[in-house]
């Protein structure tokens, strides 16, 4: 056995994270590690890579135990973590990336940069990444090369356990088998890899076995030829989800906006569309398609040309502001880089763009009406926090989704906005956001679904835009659209 963690136990204030977790690793093997946001997943990995302390457990490595007490302490035992968010310095080199904090020091005291440069070739060869300069910065590249840096730099230890953070969140279909190919290798090298995801057909593909925890606890282990999707949804949320796409049918109402000949040189070509009250209109396509450059113009981010009808007036959107007033909102698919303050709290969050509404005559903030309006969205959207000042940063990411939602609902919108709305969110925080989404549609709202998850186009929107290359290439309604109509037009056969 590679890997041997006995009784971790790990307790923040209000909140015992892990309580009596075991996990073993073998030699060769892909550990899926499964649960819902808020499980303890990253907290019992960040005990693993030196982040945290444990309260009470043990480590084993190789049948003998260890203390990790640093990050760098456990990649010196080969334990290296490649996170959701990627740790690289994007303007030092490969190479730099690779070695940092470990260059090589020749004998002259000096840094040895050409083994460093062929060392790190050899490594990136090894795991298929060929015909890259090391020295360029990694900024260059596309964020699956980064994901192989990050492979590389642990590799460059002699690491032999890679735990893999949601690794395919931001990559596409093409750059995702490649990562696969990569994993088998390393599997064939008899690597331990750790295996973290929220996307339940990815672990049928790669894992050998699945770890469940729910709640800090150790729910099961099964063999993957052994189990199927429902049941480990199941195991994941304690219950059977009887429809993971719930949709309301209904009729919309008044066109809401009207998208007429938008045009941005180089990135958006004679756009042209509708949207209505109480519709969920879906924009399908693939990486760089211009979904989410098109989603930013009518948020007023961005210049452009052409015509806007707002509720049957010509309007010009020249900022986000304008637009917020107006009642068109944005929830971005970057929530950790644009939408959240991380080191403050789930208040401050969740009124930051309405404390206007909460003045009072004597033009001081009502902090008792604050509380009470934020206090009344956590219970309507189940956001589970400790309390409203809970750092969000400790939220897990479904509960960050729910509060950003929160944030936007309460501007009172007209359109909302949705750009990959479910991503890095659990399969029953999806549900959850799915019916939000639901209830705004029966109140008359016009929403966007920005998606790359088909199924999740499919399942919830009532009509389909496909985009390629910054134009629209196709339009279904939800009895019409399927996989194979909404490829064809990503694509543009």
């Amino acid at each position: 056995m590679l890997l041997n963690m006995r009784g971790i136990s790990k307790s923040f204030p209000g909140v015992k994270a892990l309580d009596n977790v075991d996990l073993e690793l073998n030699e060769g093997e892909v550990l899926a590690l499964l649960g819902e946001n808020g499980a303890g997943k990253s907290t019992l990995m960040k005990i693993l890579g030196g982040v945290y302390s444990r309260d009470q457990g043990q480590i084993f490595l190789r049948d003998e135990e260890i203390q990790i007490n640093s990050p760098r302490q456990a990649l010196e035992y080969g334990i290296g973590i490649i996170h959701q968010e990627l740790s690289l310095l994007p303007h030092l080199s490969i190479m730099e990336n690779i070695f940092l904090g470990r260059e090589k020091i020749s004998i002259l005291n000096r840094i040895d940069w050409n083994y460093m440069k062929s060392r790190s070739e050899e490594i990136l060869s090894y795991l298929g990444v060929k015909n890259i300069d090391v020295t360029k910065p990694v900024k260059d590249y596309s964020v699956a090369v980064g994901q192989m840096v990050e492979i590389a730099r642990v590799l460059s230890m002699d690491g032999n356990i890679i735990v893999m953070d949601e690794p395919t969140d931001t990559l596409t279909s093409q750059e995702t088998e490649f990562l696969f190919n990569v994993i088998q290798t390393l599997k064939n090298e008899g690597k331990g890899i750790i295996y973290i995801s929220h996307k339940i057909e990815e672990i049928f593909k790669i894992a050998d076995r699945v770890e469940v925890l729910r709640d800090g606890k150790n729910i099961g282990t099964v063999k993957v030829s052994e189990t199927n999707t429902d049941d480990l949804i199941q195991m994941m949320v304690g219950r059977k989800l009887e429809d993971k796409f719930p949709r309301v049918c209904m009729e919309t109402g008044e066109k809401i906006i009207e998208i007429m000949n938008l045009h941005i040189p180089g990135v958006l070509e004679d756009i042209n569309f509708q949207l209505y009250s109480g519709e969920v209109l879906g924009f399908s396509g693939l990486v760089g398609a211009g979904r989410t450059e098109l989603a930013k113009t009518i948020f007023g981010a961005n210049r452009y040309s052409g015509e806007i009808i707002f509720e049957g007036k010509p309007v010009k959107i020249k900022s986000p502001q304008q637009a917020i007033e107006m009642g068109i909102v944005y929830l971005t698919e970057d929530r950790k880089q644009e939408a959240l303050f991380f080191e403050h709290d789930v208040l401050f969050n969740m009124t930051i763009s309405t404390l206007n509404d909460f003045v009072t005559a004597t033009g001081r903030i009502s902090k008792n009406r604050e509380v009470r309006e934020a206090d009344g969205y956590i219970e309507k959207l189940n956001i589970r926090t400790p309390s409203l000042y809970e750092r969000v940063i400790n939220l897990s990411g479904g509960n960050q989704q729910k509060l950003l939602l929160a944030r936007w609902m309460m501007t009172k919108p007209k359109v909302l906005i949705l750009d990959e709305p479910t991503r890095g969110v659990d399969v029953g925080a999806k549900v959850e956001i799915y019916n939000i989404i639901n209830q705004l549609k029966q109140r008359g709202i016009g929403i966007i679904v920005i998606s790359s998850e088909l199924p999740e186009i499919l399942g919830i929107c009532d009509r389909i835009i496909v985009m390629h290359n910054g134009r629209i290439t196709g339009e279904f309604t939800h009895e019409e659209a399927t996989q194979e109509k909404i490829m064809k037009c990503a694509v543009n056969l």
